[in-house]
């Protein structure tokens, strides 16, 4: 039988599809780790492939004479492909899940990459990073829902795994973009194809697992439990975790796409030091995310948001003024603490409205990449007209938004 979930009294009525097999598993049945596992193991080659992109901007910079501006609007065509479609892809699969998708999405991945590798104009350059983009967006929303079913009823746990594959594969990219493409050059990046087509390696198997776990679907009426927040408050949360997703996305975006520019123009390190120190911070970012799901599990995620959003802000104030191997130590602190509220902030989402997990969990994905995007784009045209500098100074009060989690509902006890 499916457990009841949480709704307003407006939405008692409306129709949603649901497995017969529960979405999640039983919390006595425990993780399917395997699962866990193989679907992490897929972010971490998924994001490698994507925070190569961000690694490589040096090199393009240099050979196409490209500046601030344009670099931000690669990154821009990376993740506003993933921004816009992916909440229509989780549309879709929340009315027909699609257990082969993930596959066949990273095929636009392997393209995307193999085009990059041979690109000699900017708008080839745009239109790679797009498919690259492309295949993010196919894979996030449909990923989470295969963690979330996982789970064993360990939500943010589950959560955390896939999230800190992710994370790994972001910081594994400045670091072999330095070791690989820095001393072979642009063509090198074909060779980042073969992860992709591990990728899809993996993905498929997963799907073989997937797929009778989502046979006969059927639809079914929402009953509402008593405790859950209005309608109206559901509305006011997700806006409030939208806008602290927002700092917390475009502070990292800040970092992952110029602090390559920043240590090279403040300190004068080259390309390949200024991508280990990049390396350092994203490996901080994973490590952040994994610890935030099972804390928000234990004690509550509104604890965590709280923590994380607000508790990086002294140092992302002293960030702009430090020395070179503070600064270091400042973004491994940074990337810490800031980090662990991103499974948190989803999986509080994913509760707020369980009858729509494939587009909820879309629209934050979403969320997070076209911030991304379009804050590396925006912060690029003020590092043009100011410094790379400024640009730190001014996104140092990013955190202070942590503050809006005042906002966020208390919800019943079992959604912890």
């Amino acid at each position: 039988m499916n457990k009841p979930v949480i709704l307003s009294e407006e939405a008692l009525t409306e129709p949603v599809v649901v497995n017969d097999v529960p979405e999640v598993a039983k919390p006595g049945a425990g993780p399917a780790y395997v699962i866990l596992a193989g679907i992490s193991f897929s972010h971490f080659l998924n994001d490698t492939m994507q925070s190569l992109i961000a690694s490589v901007y040096p090199i393009l910079k240099d050979a196409y004479a490209l500046n601030f501006a344009q670099i931000g609007m690669i990154t821009l065509a990376f993740q506003f492909t993933a921004s816009l479609l992916q909440p229509v892809v989780g549309h879709y699969t929340d009315k027909k899940a699609q257990p082969y998708s993930l596959a066949i999405g990273m095929a636009s991945t392997f393209f995307g990459l193999l085009l990059l590798s041979a690109a000699h104009q900017y708008l080839v350059i745009l239109v790679a990073a797009a498919l690259v983009g492309l295949g993010s967006a196919v894979f996030h929303p449909e990923s989470a829902r295969i963690a979330r079913l996982a789970s064993g009823g360990r939500y943010g746990f589950a959560q955390s795994v896939f999230q800190v594959g992710g994370s790994l594969g972001t910081s594994m990219g400045p670091l072999l973009a330095a070791l690989i493409v820095v001393p072979y050059g642009q063509g090198s990046i074909a060779w980042f194809s073969t992860i992709a087509a591990l990728a899809i390696v993996t993905l498929w198997r997963i799907g073989l697992w997937y797929r009778p776990q989502i046979a006969g679907r059927k639809t079914m009426p929402i009953h509402a439990q008593p405790g859950g927040p209005s309608r109206k408050r559901v509305a006011v949360a997700l806006a409030v975790l939208v806008a602290l997703l927002f700092s917390k996305q475009l502070y990292v975006s800040s970092l992952s796409s110029y602090y390559i520019f920043y240590l090279i123009d403040r300190f004068g390190v080259s390309t390949q030091a200024a991508q280990i120190y990049l390396f350092i911070f994203l490996a901080a970012n994973a490590v952040g995310a994994f610890f935030g799901g099972p804390v928000g599990d234990r004690f509550g995620r509104k604890y965590v948001i709280w923590f994380s959003i607000l508790g990086a802000l002294p140092f992302t104030l002293a960030l702009p003024y430090a020395g070179l191997a503070a600064s270091a130590v400042l973004t491994v602190v940074i990337g810490l603490v800031i980090s662990s509220a991103t499974s948190s902030i989803i999986v509080f989402a994913q509760e707020l409205v369980p009858h729509r997990f494939g587009m909820i969990s879309g629209v934050f994905f979403g969320v997070a990449f076209g911030i991304g995007g379009l804050g590396a784009a925006v912060l690029g045209k003020l590092a043009d007209h100011t410094s790379i500098s400024f640009v730190y100074q001014v996104c140092a009060y990013l955190p202070a938004l942590g503050l809006l989690a005042i906002f966020l509902p208390k919800l019943p006890r079992q959604a912890h």
